[in-house]
Parts: C-alpha cells; sequence; structure tokens
C-alpha cells in the first residue's frame, strides 16, 4: 500500500471496487477512466469499453491534429473510438511493470490479466492469473487452473519487454 504524504488510500477510495493501488499491477492501480466532453462529436453519457493506455494518447493527437505519428512506438490511437469514426485498432496485449516492492510484471490479453511478482528473487517469484471480464476486482486468482495460459503469457511477457540496462529487475538474494 502506497503512503505517499501520509495519504491513507482507503479514505479517498480512488481504486473504487477494484484490488490495488497505485504501483499495484491490479486494476485499482493501473485502470483509469478517461473522459471526453467533444460536443457534437461525442454524445452525452457514452461509455466505450476499448481498452488503451497512456501511450496511446501521442497517436490519438496526432491523428487528432493531422500529424503524422513518430515511428517505432507502441501506441495506438483511440480517435476512431472516441468519434466512432474509422476502423478502431486494438493491442494485441498490454504490458506493465513496476520495479519496487520486488519487481512485478503484467500482461493483458484478451480479457486475462498475468501477474509475475517478486521478480527481484528468482526463487519466490510467482504467477497470478484473472479473468478481468469475470472478475474485475481479481478475487480469483486461476493461474493452478490454467497452467498452459500462464506459460504462454509468460512467455509473451518475456517477448513484450526491452531489456535496458537502465531498467533491469535488481536480484535479490532469497
Amino acid at each position: 500500500i502506497h503512503k505517499e504524504g501520509g495519504i491513507d488510500p482507503d479514505f479517498f477510495d480512488s481504486n473504487g471496487p477494484f484490488r490495488g493501488y497505485k504501483r499495484d499491477l491490479y486494476e485499482g492501480g493501473i485502470r483509469s477512466p478517461f473522459i471526453v466532453s467533444w460536443p457534437s462529436v461525442v454524445p452525452d453519457r457514452s461509455i466505450s469499453y476499448h481498452i488503451s493506455t497512456a501511450w496511446d494518447l501521442l497517436p490519438t493527437i496526432c491523428d487528432l491534429i493531422g500529424v503524422t505519428k513518430p515511428n517505432n512506438i507502441d501506441g495506438i490511437s483511440y480517435l476512431p473510438t472516441i468519434t466512432s469514426k474509422g476502423k478502431q485498432e486494438k493491442h494485441e496485449s498490454l504490458y506493465f511493470e513496476f520495479h519496487e516492492q520486488g519487481g512485478k510484471q503484467a500482461l493483458l490479453k484478451d480479457g486475462w490479466k498475468l501477474i509475475r511478482l517478486d521478480v527481484s528473487k528468482p526463487s519466490q517469484t510467482r504467477f497470478e492469473l484473472y479473468n478481468y471480464y469475470a472478475d474485475p476486482g481479481e478475487n480469483a486468482d486461476v493461474a493452478a487452473l490454467y497452467p498452459e495460459k500462464v506459460k504462454e503469457f509468460s512467455k509473451l511477457m518475456d517477448l513484450q519487454r526491452t531489456p535496458d540496462e537502465r531498467w533491469i529487475f535488481q536480484k535479490v538474494k532469497d
């Protein structure tokens, strides 16, 4: 649990019904609402279930102002979702990592989320698997029920990560 500046995260309930807090890879730590007000383009009270992330903002703005997006970026424009015009491209998967608290990684794909915990302690590294459509509160870890999905997503997680000497999981002796 984060308590930056002495704040009580339960008091403010920023995670709502979702598990986790800031710096978690559970939905309470990474899920955020995105609100758009664009009269005559976006109908009032409309809802989209398109899954996007922070790195999608740049290509969206580029599309909005008619500028070519930079090469070699992971983001995709969600302007088609906002305007209901054109075909919305979707991420095959989304990868997240956090280097504190033992090191954490997560991969979202097809309604599933694999979380790898204690990455910095190889002998203690463990996985949790959730179906975030059926279990948005991430209460039921189903990793033991779907070992092949854990294996598949773990490999995909490793492929998604770009190694960089500035962003390594510091190995800690167990």
